[in-house]
């Protein structure tokens, strides 16, 4: 096997696990059984995986449940720390305290604290979203629908970083279309790392199209099936720098007055104009949240017919 050909399926593997770690982080995640499911030895397994992704395998769960505590934390707080630490996998409230304060020099009770609407963000370190951030100051959000969406089997390309860069990932994605006569027109972008908090360098996102079959061969470009279930589904419209904004207003303010609770699988966006790879860009989509009903909510949500 050549190498090229070897670093192709070093990827297609490490993607499965990726794509198993995120259905459901808060479930055990034993490197024996995610070394199966890439179909390498545990200690091969271990060297491949940092190789691929660039940490080793205990860092990337931690520190993704460490980025999903945190979202709970923030936005849903009728749910004790906990509850957050066994959804996240912990078994001890201590540990889960220790790996939170590592992460983020605080303890979940200061995190709770914390005024996210007057912290710096690490997204404002960007010219450009710095100065969406501006525009979308005063910008109203839009009247989000609450509907049960189903999954959705697509082909994508994982990339590290939220800015311009990503056009690349569209690019290769949108040449392996044309090369296996896949249709590109529905476009999805799925949004591991919430940019309030987590810098835009280290930001995780897919750039994914609708498949109607599976994949022959996997490499660069591999295949998943987007979650579905409830999701509020926001219509949202800008330019370049605009849309990091809004998603952080529906984190920070529409979702903790919802009555509803984020769940753990990935925020993702249908572009209906998708503004990485369209030449004004200008975007126009729909940000869909994945949600839970919420223990003894009152919200009026709750009383409405979901879609």
């Amino acid at each position: 096997m050549s190498r090229e050909s070897q670093s192709r399926q070093h990827q297609s593997r490490i993607n499965d696990v990726l794509f198993y770690i995120h259905q459901d982080i808060s479930r055990a995640l034993p490197a024996r059984e995610l070394a199966d499911i890439a179909a390498y030895s545990e200690q091969h397994f271990h060297r491949i995986f940092k190789q691929v992704v660039g940490e080793s395998i205990h860092q990337y769960i931690r520190r993704t449940r460490m980025e999903y505590a945190a979202n709970q934390l923030m936005f849903d707080p009728k749910s004790s720390v906990a509850d957050i630490a066994n959804d996240c996998g912990f078994n001890s409230v201590s540990s889960f305290n220790r790996a939170f304060k590592a992460t983020f020099t605080m303890s979940p009770g200061e995190w709770r604290k914390y005024d996210l609407q007057l912290a710096d963000k690490p997204y404002q370190k960007d010219p450009d979203v710095a100065a969406g951030y501006l525009r979308m100051a005063h910008t109203p959000l839009p009247e989000p629908k609450i509907m049960e969406v189903p999954p959705r089997l697509a082909a994508y390309v994982r990339h590290v970083g939220y800015n311009r860069s990503i056009r690349y990932a569209w690019l290769v994605l949108k040449a392996w279309a044309a090369e296996e006569k896949r249709c590109f027109s529905t476009q999805f972008g799925l949004h591991h790392s919430n940019p309030a908090w987590v810098d835009l360098d280290k930001s995780r996102y897919v750039a994914c199209i609708e498949i109607d079959r599976p994949l022959k061969l996997r490499g660069v470009v591999n295949q998943m099936v987007i979650p579905g279930g409830l999701h509020a589904v926001f219509r949202l419209e800008g330019r370049y720098g605009d849309l990091l904004p809004q998603i952080s207003k529906v984190m920070a303010q529409w979702l903790p007055k919802s009555g509803f609770k984020l769940r753990s699988t990935p925020a993702y966006v249908h572009y209906l104009q998708n503004h990485f790879i369209h030449e004004s860009e200008v975007f126009v989509l729909d940000y869909y949240v994945p949600i839970s009903f919420s223990v003894n909510s009152g919200s009026a949500y709750h009383r409405k017919k979901v879609l």
